[in-house]
């Protein structure tokens, strides 16, 4: 290694510390923190932010991406040190378009709105929330103008994530995905098949729920010498190291989906961020390659094998042993049944396979209006039940179940939506070549095996961290580009299969 790629390399670690630091002040506020603290806590994060920013963009680290651009030109691109230099740098330019002010107020206005959010949600009150949700779509429009864009201020913001995305593609994709959806959901309506799902609301004791979740993502993989599972209100995972990745879940006791699901879900992130590259650990590289891939692991582990037949085959019988006087009159056909089913609801994170697109379809149109100052933060409640019933037929009973329901816009980070859309296009392009590879895959997920798919996962994605795009990966692991026809062919395949549709 070159005394400047050793120089870069210290900067580096040291952003990264700071990063992580604000990071675990970040995961504590939102699990064990005391409300008392949260504004000492806001200039805290601030302040950890903005020294971050400010070593990071300094003139220095320019200086050694410049000469170690010209060092690293002759190397494979898909080495790790060209890999290096270039994910630097482009987050060395976005980075050095935000000023270090700009980069504390936004860690301080996060702070400050997320147990705003919190009240306004348990009181249902959007009234309560509207002030930092006004003062946070600002900050998105700032973001956007310092970044630079051509056709429209959402491609600025899209592009820090998602590289070379833009709203005009995500336009055709959710196109297409409607072109889809819609019928199928006719399709389904008109079979006039009630499916019976009033076994997941029976009482299920909070501990055993989460125990039992615990219990399904340790067999899939995820590794609790290097990964813990907290309490929150809105669930998430955070990596401060890929020997320490914190995932979180919430637990309803008249909701068996609610905490095993969602435990499904955050541990595919999870194992995502332990299995990166130790080897990229305090650089750029060290976490998944964007919103839109990380997403697809989530929710691959959370639905193409969480909710599919296979693994309930394994898994119905520890369940009901579990749970034996709510589910002693429930067989495991209809169990699958029950949480495959086709229902629009007002809840993102509850909602079927098949309509959950049309959820951040929605989002995705409400802050493009909000950033182009056509929608106000006023008039949400009223745009957002607008469109569930334009797009899923019902209207929110209240804000907590509507316009509140996600903690996203407690912070400044528009453009983050798209990726869980992107996530489900990308998963199911991932678990095709999976099948693809490992063709009894079917198999070993119904026998409780779940080595061979985490292994494929590993080496063929999670180890690369931030080394590739999510266009470079696909093209790597499928030879193609992105592409909604494997998703399509996947809901097609099984809800109408579920519900005896026509091929």
């Amino acid at each position: 290694m070159s005394e400047q790629m050793q120089q870069l390399r210290e900067i580096l670690g040291e952003v990264s510390d700071l990063g992580r630091a604000a990071a675990v002040l970040g995961w504590d506020q939102e699990t064990y923190m005391p409300r008392g603290g949260v504004r000492a806590r806001a200039e805290q994060l601030a302040t950890l932010r903005r020294l971050a920013h400010t070593r990071f963009t300094s003139a220095e680290v320019g200086r050694l991406l410049d000469a170690l651009a010209a060092e690293t030109a002759a190397l494979d691109p898909a080495s790790d040190d060209a890999s290096l230099i270039r994910v630097t740098r482009r987050d060395y330019d976005h980075s050095c378009k935000l000023s270090p002010e700009l980069v504390a107020e936004i860690s301080r206005a996060t702070s400050l709105a997320r147990p705003a959010w919190i009240d306004a949600r348990a009181q249902s009150d959007f009234a309560l929330f509207a002030p930092y949700l006004e003062k946070n779509v600002a900050l998105n429009q700032r973001v956007a103008e310092a970044l630079g864009y051509t056709s429209h201020p959402y491609d600025a913001l899209l592009d820090r994530s998602e590289p070379d995305m833009t709203a005009a593609q995500l336009r055709t994709l959710f196109d297409e995905l409607k072109a889809a959806i819609v019928p199928l959901v006719r399709a389904i309506a008109a079979q006039g098949a009630v499916i019976d799902d009033s076994c997941l609301y029976r009482g299920y004791d909070e501990q055993q729920q989460l125990a039992l979740g615990l219990q399904v993502v340790q067999q899939y993989g995820f590794d609790m010498e290097r990964g813990r599972e907290d309490l929150t209100t809105h669930p998430f995972c955070t990596s401060f190291a890929p020997g320490d990745v914190r995932i979180t879940t919430r637990v309803s006791r008249d909701f068996l989906p609610m905490a095993l699901f969602g435990t499904m879900h955050e541990s595919g992130h999870g194992m995502y961020e332990q299995g990166v590259n130790p080897a990229f650990d305090r650089t750029p590289l060290c976490r998944g390659a964007s919103p839109g891939v990380h997403e697809s692991q989530s929710r691959l582990w959370e639905n193409l094998v969480g909710r599919s037949r296979p693994f309930w085959q394994h898994w119905y019988g520890k369940l009901q042993a579990a749970f034996p006087a709510q589910l002693q009159d429930v067989d495991g056909a209809t169990f699958y049944r029950a949480v495959n089913k086709v229902s629009p609801s007002p809840i993102r994170v509850e909602a079927d396979e098949v309509t959950y697109n049309l959820h951040i379809l929605l989002r995705f149109e409400l802050e493009m209006a909000l950033l182009e100052g056509q929608l106000k933060v006023a008039d949400l409640p009223a745009a957002w039940n607008a469109r569930m019933q334009e797009y899923l037929g019902i209207t929110p009973p209240n804000d907590a179940q509507g316009v509140l329901q996600d903690i996203h816009w407690s912070g400044v980070g528009f453009g983050g939506f798209p990726g869980y859309t992107l996530g489900n296009i990308i998963g199911a392009q991932l678990f095709a070549q999976v099948h693809a590879a490992i063709p009894d895959l079917d198999s070993q997920i119904a026998a409780g095996e779940f080595a061979g798919l985490l292994g494929w996962l590993r080496t063929n994605l999670y180890q690369h961290g931030r080394k590739f795009t999510a266009n470079e990966l696909l093209q790597r692991i499928t030879g193609g580009p992105l592409s909604t026809a494997p998703w399509i062919s996947y809901v097609r395949q099984k809800f109408g299969d579920l519900y005896g549709l026509a091929a």
